[in-house]
């Protein structure tokens, strides 16, 4: 019998209110992003985290768009948005919109205009930040606070037909200027901007702050656990305080550590960078740490969900090691990826003693650990083949158990070779290795007595197929980016991308998009979106071992 796995505080908040009958014993969350970018791997978390915790105890999710500044936000980003939430294998009870809400907001906010509890102000950002004071001095009070409500009910009005100009005015709270929480020093809930706004057009030219739209929205959709990242604990009281004064559904807020992990960055404002400035080719750029790119990459909803699973839910903020993540896909393709043989950086070997013109047919399994093998594929196999080159050495060590002058190796799914002599061109470069082979070594059916330490992977010459290889690796060369001095982006890996021209088996031809190949020896690999027939390009996953935790230790 397995045992029960520990409940996060989440969780465990979350059996308490069932076992009390809070809200009726439901739980519903959200998912709220701004459609100001794309998601990246912290989001991944927290839609494991709104969704799993729904589904865990019956509840639902909604997927709402925190959509309240028309100057970022674009259509193109709802759209991926949903595509990657839906990717990982979520589905939404219901697709909303903060602006879905904008007339129920408005009238909100006259609400508390009307109970004396927010008021039209005419500073400027500078003034408003001077009047709050410093976290040991309380806020002091302009006259705008002490306007009647009439006038301000007639100003707030004059604000949304549009007859003041940006920046004007702003709609605060009247809540506390002597609050040790600057969040509660009378907060702005409304500002001035003539913006066209991606779904309600050019209707409004007054929009609700975030603090002032998000509570809100939790409780007109009864979300009963509103889950937050740890820099949103400062605003847990006035989003309380907005419910009790307008007397609605008392949605609750609750905070977890974000997801920080190395050698990358999760602000939304880096990344964008990233893309405007042409650091990356796109927000799908497969060293980005964005949903779509880690997908174009070939990274799995799977193993992205096993990877959030795994780190858990904590209090504090702990930096995750993307070694973790890579673990993680490692784990699945190992189980899943169909292997393949390519040569990356190819040298010629010719089989003196096979006949010239002859050819055969041999056989690999697509995956030997899954059971059956999950069915084989046809491997040509010809006198002149294409190795790797760092398979041969001129002068080999005592352990090198690869090719060399005198040194017998297997090809993987053939036959066992000798290498007899190389060639070398006029700058001393190894241009062909001269080998036999042993008619009785076939794979499957040796019957040669002969034993060999090292197996290595070939490409048949008049069979091999070209296409173009990325190798990816860590987008950054700091391992802790939020501390890491300088800008961000002098910190680009200059290593972090490199294309060879490699020769693969025929097979590779009917590569399919989704599908991961373990190019044998070499890593995991995905045929890439912008392949064509006639020019294939495979994006490296991963390598085979965590190559990058070795080069550490040497620094």
């Amino acid at each position: 019998m397995s045992e029960k796995r520990s409940l996060n505080f989440i969780e465990e908040i979350v059996e308490e209110d069932i076992r009390n009958g809070k809200n009726g014993g439901k739980v519903f969350t959200r998912f709220p992003p701004e459609p100001n970018g794309y998601l990246h791997i912290g989001h991944a978390k927290s839609i494991c985290l709104n969704f799993g915790l729904a589904q865990e105890y019956g509840g639902q999710t909604n997927l709402r768009f925190d959509d309240t500044n028309p100057v970022t936000e674009e259509t193109e980003y709802v759209e991926s948005i949903k595509a990657d939430v839906k990717w990982l294998g979520f589905t939404w009870a219901n697709e909303l919109y903060a602006s879905d809400y904008f007339d129920l907001l408005y009238a909100f906010a006259l609400n508390l205009i009307q109970k004396g509890l927010a008021y039209v102000d005419d500073s400027s950002p500078e003034e408003i930040a001077a009047q709050k004071g410093t976290p040991t001095e309380p806020g002091t009070p302009k006259q705008y606070r002490s306007r009647s409500v009439e006038e301000n009910e007639r100003l707030f009005k004059e604000m949304h037909d549009g007859k003041y100009p940006d920046g004007a005015k702003v709609l605060r709270a009247k809540a506390d200027l002597a609050s040790p929480n600057m969040h509660m020093r009378d907060p702005l809930m409304y500002r001035i901007k003539h913006a066209h706004h991606h779904r309600t057009g050019n209707k409004w030219c007054i929009y609700p702050m975030y603090d002032f739209a998000h509570g809100q929205s939790d409780s007109i959709e009864n979300i009963t656990h509103s889950l937050c990242t740890l820099e949103f604990i400062p605003h847990r009281e006035l989003y309380n305080w907005f419910i009790e004064k307008l007397e609605i559904f008392p949605s609750q807020q609750y905070e977890f550590a974000r997801l920080n992990i190395t050698y990358t960055v999760m602000s939304k404002r880096k990344l964008l960078q990233l893309v405007n400035q042409k650091f990356v080719s796109g927000w799908d750029d497969p060293r980005m740490p964005t949903i779509s790119g880690l997908r174009r990459r070939g990274y799995t909803a799977a193993s992205i969900r096993d990877f959030c699973d795994r780190i858990g839910v904590a209090k504090r903020e702990n930096l995750i090691d993307y070694s973790l993540l890579e673990f993680c896909i490692r784990e699945e393709l190992n189980k899943t990826a169909w292997r393949r043989m390519a040569v990356l950086d190819p040298v010629k070997v010719v089989i003196t003693n096979y006949p010239e013109g002859q050819e055969e047919m041999l056989h690999g399994k697509n995956n030997p650990e899954a059971e059956g093998g999950e069915g084989s594929r046809d491997i040509p196999f010809s006198r002149e083949l294409y190795i790797e080159r760092e398979d041969f050495m001129e002068n080999a060590p005592k352990k090198f158990f690869r090719l060399g002058p005198g040194l017998m190796v297997r090809l993987k799914n053939a036959y066992i070779i000798q290498c007899e002599d190389f060639v070398k061109d006029e700058n001393g470069q190894i241009t062909e290795i001269r080998c036999s082979y042993i008619p009785e070594s076939k794979s499957g059916q040796d019957t040669s007595g002969i034993n060999v330490k090292g197996t290595i992977h070939w490409v048949s010459v008049p069979h091999a197929k070209t296409a173009e290889v990325r190798l990816y690796d860590r987008l950054f060369t700091a391992e802790d980016m939020g501390s890491a001095e300088g800008n961000f982006e002098d910190l680009i890996n200059p290593q972090s991308l490199t294309a060879v021209t490699a020769f693969i088996e025929p097979d590779l031809t009917q590569a399919e998009i989704g599908r991961g190949y373990q190019f044998i020896r070499k890593g995991y690999f995905c045929l890439d979106p912008d392949s064509t027939s006639g020019n294939l390009v495979f994006n490296r996953t991963v390598t085979l071992k965590d190559t990058w935790a070795k080069e550490v230790k040497k620094c």
